[in-house]
């Protein structure tokens, strides 16, 4: 399998943001139990870090299903922005327009 994304690097960058996405929109999920339960909550740059780094798409999902962070400007502006490019970096990998 390894093998196979190697010659095919969307499929490669696709099996990354999904890990990414999946792993931040668990991520929103405890961080919103933290909050209710008022224990330590993960830093707001660690939730962006793993955005920037592939999660954004996860992140916006988990953001509204959890409903949290939702009133925060920054986090309902960029997270969306962020998965948007994201998703277009993967297309543009798929259709060979890029790399």
């Amino acid at each position: 399998m390894l093998d196979r994304l190697s010659q095919t690097p969307w499929l490669a960058l696709v099996a990354w943001l999904t890990l990414m996405s999946f792993t931040l929109f668990c991520m929103m999920g405890a961080d919103k139990r933290k909050a209710i339960r008022g224990s330590f909550r993960t830093p707001e740059r660690i939730l962006f870090l793993h955005a920037v780094l592939g999660g954004a798409l996860g992140g916006t999902l988990g953001m509204h299903f959890f409903r949290h962070k939702t009133k925060h400007w920054y986090f309902a502006l960029l997270f969306p922005l962020l998965a948007v490019l994201q998703c277009a970096l993967c297309a543009a990998m798929a259709l060979g327009i890029i790399g």
